[in-house]
This record gives C-alpha cells, structure tokens and sequence, in this order.
C-alpha cells in the first residue's frame, strides 16, 4: 500500500512538473516571441539601413543579430560578420594597449609624454608645465580638437566626390584627397608643432593640464603615439599582438588593406551613400571590425572587470577601470567619472564608450551589477526626427531577451 501510494504521489507530483515546465517553456516561448516581435518592429521603422545588436556577458555571446543591409542597392544583408569602422569605441583599445604597455615595463601612466614622443609636445599658454600620460588616456591633457583638426583628420579614401547638398553635413570629411595621407607621427607632428603645417594655437586650451575633462580625439591619438614611441613597434602592430590576436579576433584590423573588404558595410545618410574615407589619426576612431570581433572584445572587459581577464593582470584592468578624475574636474556634469579612455555612467552602472563618424554610429557598454554588455552597431546616419528614439529602443530591448 504504502508503495502504491508513493507511486501514486509521484505520478501526481510528475504530472504537476510536467505541467509547470510546459507553462514555464510556454511563458519563456511567449517572451522570446515578445523580445522578436520587438527587435522586428524597431527594424520596420526603417531608421536604420543595417545594424547590428549584440548581447555578451563572462562567457561569451549571448545574442549577435543583424538586420536590414550593407548595401541597400544589392539587399547585402547586414550581418553579424559584417565589417565597419567603430568610430571612438576605438579608444578602448588604446586604453588597453596603454596598460600593456606599462605592464611590460615600456612605460608609466604617470610619465611625462614628451619623455617618449618622437618631437615636443608643449603647450604654448602654459609652457613650463608637462603633459603626462594619464591625462591623455583621461581628456584632461588641455590638448583639445581645433576646427582645423576636424578639417585635416579625414583622407577622402577613394575621392569620391560627395552630393552637393550633402557638403554642409559632411565636406570637411572628404576635402583632403587620398594622397594627403600621412604616418600618426607625422600628421601628429603636423598638428602640434608651431611650425607643422596644420599647427593653431587652439589646439591648446587655456588652462594647465588635469583641471578640466575635455574630450580630445588628438589627445587619444597622441597616447597611440607615445605607446608606438616607448615600446618600438607601430601601435597598429602593437595592438595585432597584444589584443586582437590573443583574443582571435581575426577580422579586426585598423586599415582597409587588411580586411577583407567584401565584407564591408556601405556607409549612409538615410539613404544616401556616403563615400569611404580613411582616418590620420586613426587609433581615435579608425578601428575596423564586427560586432563577432568586438562582442569577444567585450567579454573580455567583463572578465577583466571581474578579476579574470587574460589580456591584462588583475592589477591593470583595476586601474583601467576604477575613477580617475576628482568631480570637479567634469564642471558640473553629475554622475559621470572616467576609467582608462572609458566612460562611466555611474547612476546606471555601467562603463563602455560611444562613437560616431559619418555613416557609423556604435555603443559598447556592460553593466557591473548584472556583469552583462550590450554592442550596437550601425551604418547609417539620419535626419529623422525619431532616430535617436529607435536607436535606443533598440539597446533598452536588448534588456528584454532571455535565454
């Protein structure tokens, strides 16, 4: 009797479980369901030509989707092996080669750059004070982007010339012919050296380094520079060796010529195409790769941030990570600190970095509490009212999907 029951009692219990993992199937079913319908609806917007949406967490990819085309005149879809540049998500990158660098012994964050650099960097309203490391790979160097920065930096790759009514958007970008590209060093040299061909005094604020957080593409440059100088070896290669190779990122490069360029997205303003072009100061937003390539980058920062990491030792993505600046250094903007050319957001909790570039707009953020990070990456620019909407509905539905 006492048997019968207990076969009774776990037939019951077995057909309740049965019932309770069909419910539960049908619930994660309806939400997968839910979390597509939603992706879908986004797409249909038609916002965006191409884009990829991409989840990581410790292990790796969780989720990696593209949608819509690379070329829209050849419906070329837009994959998640697709290949674009990430405009200044690239600056993470030379964050991570900094530390590197230092771990090797080639350098201290605390260094004065001119220690290193191939010519002086001096800025001409303070010029007995230096300019160290730190403060590039943090934007408080007082080394800021003048307008003839934005006017030099970009190479027309193919010159290709662009739409007459597209040249107040974007002709200082394709004004300089393919044959103006010249080495970091020398454009760099070129920029920040009072007799360099492209050298303004507004290069340089009107303050002493450290005090004020200024975003600065040459400063990020100039660090790519000093980590080319002290370790000997182009920061190109150096990057190849250090980051993209360890971590297998094979279709990552920061130059045309090594990727595959079948593989690369055309670049649009809704849906216009825009021509290629190549970046002079390259390591502050010229990197190439997909959201395959960079969602392993990521990973590996979320690895990094927990104690884990295999590119750099516990101690270095601790200093890549943690707070750099005092608050009053971000006059007045709350809720935001800096890592090693990161951004942090702290009232969310996340740390990453952002980007744009004609035709490309990227986001790369992971969340500490939840360890979980998101990539975005796209192909297109828009005058639509609703782009900035759809782009982050987009990311907030990433935050809808379950395994």
């Amino acid at each position: 009797m006492k048997n019968t029951l207990f076969l009774l009692t776990a037939l019951a219990l077995f057909s309740c479980q049965n019932k309770q993992a069909e419910r539960t199937e049908e619930t994660t079913n309806n939400t997968k369901d839910a979390f597509h319908a939603e992706m879908d609806s986004l797409y249909a917007t038609g916002v965006f030509n191409g884009y990829t949406a991409t989840i990581v967490d410790s292990t790796g990819t969780i989720y990696n989707q593209g949608f819509g085309f690379a070329d829209i005149n050849t419906k070329k879809k837009y994959t998640e092996n697709t290949l674009i540049n990430i405009a200044s998500i690239s600056k993470v990158f030379i964050g991570v080669a900094l530390l590197k660098a230092q771990e090797l012994n080639f350098l201290n964050l605390d260094d004065p750059i001119n220690k290193y650099l191939p010519f002086e960097v001096v800025n001409p309203n303070f010029p007995k004070d230096t300019i160290s490391i730190r403060q590039l790979a943090t934007h408080t160097s007082a080394i800021v982007d003048s307008d003839i920065y934005m006017e030099s930096c970009y190479v027309n790759k193919d010159n290709i010339p662009i739409a007459e009514h597209l040249k107040e958007k974007y002709g200082s970008y394709y004004q300089n012919p393919s044959n103006s590209w010249l080495p970091l060093a020398d454009y760099l040299s070129n920029l920040l050296q009072e007799e360099g061909k492209f050298y303004s005094p507004t290069t340089f604020a009107n303050r002493k380094a450290g005090e004020v957080h200024e975003y600065s593409n040459v400063g990020a440059a100039l660090c790519a520079l000093v980590i080319e100088s002290a370790t000997k070896k182009s920061f190109h290669e150096f990057t190849a060796e250090h980051i993209f190779k360890p971590l297998k990122m094979s279709s990552t490069a920061w130059f045309f010529e090594e990727v595959d360029s079948s593989r690369y997205s055309k670049l649009y303003f809704d849906q216009e195409e825009l021509p290629y072009y190549k970046i002079l100061s390259y390591p502050d937003g010229g990197l190439i790769t997909s959201s395959t390539d960079l969602g392993i980058f990521l990973a590996e920062l979320i690895k990094g941030y927990s104690g884990n990491g295999s590119l750099l030792s516990p101690d270095s993505y601790q200093e890549m990570f943690k707070s750099q600046l005092a608050e009053e250094t971000f006059e007045g903007k709350e809720n935001f600190n800096v890592g090693i050319f990161l951004e942090k957001e702290l009232a969310y909790q996340v740390i990453g970095h952002s980007g744009g570039d004609p035709g490309t707009n990227t986001l790369m953020f992971f969340d500490t509490e939840t360890k979980v990070g998101k990539i975005f990456i796209t192909n297109s620019d828009s005058k639509k009212q609703n782009s900035n909407e759809v782009m982050w509905g987009i990311w907030n539905a990433l935050d809808h999907y379950e395994k």
